[in-house]
């Protein structure tokens, strides 16, 4: 499986200014040593716009994931705080099953701070109060209970990938600048335990008010969280590679 990895480089210019450069690097994965990882999809949300623009992203999420289980992709499904909706689930089952094994010591990494301010809880719809508001993953996104697992804890999803010999971990859903760096599964975490991960960067959303810094629109918010990932925390992906 051909893959463009999106990273973001501190370097000179000609002029011998510092910038950022963008580069591409051309990868192949083994598809049955990869894993695709759905963060946080959940049937609803508390914040009116947050499920707006999810709606916009689920389609292509689910061809996403029928295009990526088809090529012999482990698919995990990771929905968090809903696991009491999947108590009778072979695939929450198959992820229960697999034997614990302890993640290293985590590496050392910088971690600078986020580009965008969501101290506020990130909400652009005004009036929208934060609230557990959801039951279980979206069901616009098929669960095969045959092949796939659901699991919202880290060390259960790291001990997965290693019985599986799996080598490379993507990362898709919601919401950038929070839930996909943050929790236990996600970005950060599995980076410190040496795991490789990339961003699937088209099918992801932040939790950001233009009201504050840095005072920009919402997609543009997104942008920066996704290049900021890029430039400290690992590559980004095009979906349409999981598709074609």
């Amino acid at each position: 499986m051909e893959l463009m990895l999106r990273r973001r480089l501190l370097g000179t210019d000609d002029d011998g200014r510092t910038v950022w450069h963008q580069r591409e690097d051309r990868q192949l994965w083994e598809p049955d040593r990869t894993a695709l990882l759905l963060c946080d999809v959940w049937d609803a949300h508390w914040c009116r716009g947050a499920v707006e623009r999810l709606d916009g992203l689920l389609p292509r999420m689910e061809q996403t994931v029928q295009g990526a289980r088809s090529k012999g992709i482990h698919i995990i499904h990771a929905p968090s705080d809903t696991m009491e909706f999947y108590v009778d689930s072979p695939a929450r089952q198959r992820a229960l099953d697999v034997p614990r094994i302890e993640p290293p010591i985590p590496i050392e990494h910088i971690d600078p701070p986020l580009p965008i301010d969501a101290t506020d809880e990130g909400s652009d719809t005004p009036g929208d109060t934060p609230q557990k508001s959801w039951n279980r993953q979206h069901p616009a996104i098929e669960i095969d209970e045959a092949c796939d697992i659901v699991s919202d804890c880290g060390r259960e999803i790291y001990s997965y990938l290693r019985h599986r010999d799996v080598e490379h971990l993507l990362i898709m859903g919601v919401h950038a600048n929070m839930c996909v760096l943050h929790r236990s599964f996600a970005i950060k975490q599995m980076v410190l335990w040496g795991v490789d991960v990339a961003l699937i960067r088209d099918l992801t959303d932040a939790m950001y008010n233009p009201g504050m810094p840095p005072y920009v629109s919402h997609e543009e918010g997104t942008r920066l969280v996704v290049e900021f990932i890029e430039k400290f925390w690992c590559p980004s992906v095009d979906s349409g590679a999981l598709i074609h």
